[in-house]
Formats: C-alpha cells, sequence, structure tokens
C-alpha cells in the first residue's frame, strides 16, 4: 500500500501564498507522475498541476503563472507553491501519485486533502 500525506494548506488573504507538501510513503519501486488537484464545495474534482518524475510540468489554466509545482524524488515529496492566491482558490487540495510496482505495474493513490481557503 502506499499512504499520501498532504500539508501546508491553511487560511490566507487574497494575493497571499501557501505551500502544500504532500510526502508518499509505503510499498512501490518508484513514483513516476505526482500531481495537484483540487475539489471546491459545489464543484467537481479538477487538475491543478502534475509533475513527472524527469521534471516536466502540465498545469491547468487557472494555475498557469501562478503556481509552480516541484519534486523532491529523493524525498517522495511534491509541493505546490501558490502565489496570488484569489478567493476562487478555495478548495480542498488533493495529492496523487502514480507509483510503479513490480517492474511496470501502475497504480495510483489519493491522500485525504487538505484545505485551502482564500478571503477576499
Amino acid at each position: 500500500q502506499v499512504q499520501l500525506v498532504e500539508s501546508g494548506g491553511g487560511l490566507v488573504q487574497a494575493g497571499g501564498s501557501l505551500r502544500l507538501s504532500c510526502v508518499a510513503s509505503g510499498s512501490f519501486d518508484r513514483i513516476n507522475d505526482m500531481g495537484w488537484y483540487r475539489q471546491a464545495p459545489d464543484g467537481q474534482r479538477e487538475l491543478v498541476a502534475t509533475g513527472t518524475s524527469g521534471g516536466s510540468a502540465n498545469y491547468a489554466d487557472s494555475a498557469k503563472g501562478r503556481f509552480a509545482i516541484s519534486r523532491d524524488n529523493a524525498k517522495n515529496t511534491v509541493y505546490l507553491q501558490m502565489n496570488s492566491l484569489k478567493p476562487e482558490d478555495t478548495a480542498v487540495y488533493y495529492c496523487k501519485a502514480i507509483v510503479i510496482r513490480g517492474g511496470h505495474y501502475q497504480f495510483q493513490y489519493w491522500g485525504q486533502g487538505t484545505q485551502v481557503t482564500v478571503s477576499s
């Protein structure tokens, strides 16, 4: 099994910054993609940003220019630096990891989520 533990959420004023962290632990050969998704109370879960082990990144349009994803592969950790936060960024942020076990079998895991609230 794999556990993903997120941290760094909280309450911040509009224009402020937060840094989310997600640490993966458990049984796996390696981690392929790690990323962040979010879900507002009245919305569906949506992509924020994902990053590969090789350093490539993909961002939702809403995150481009404001958020930055990074990984520390040695620590099995992914970060999301969020700047210029807006009230519409308010959501529960979830970490997702795609890990490899048995040489080539892929498994997907989700964290429990961390709340981000941006006040106007």
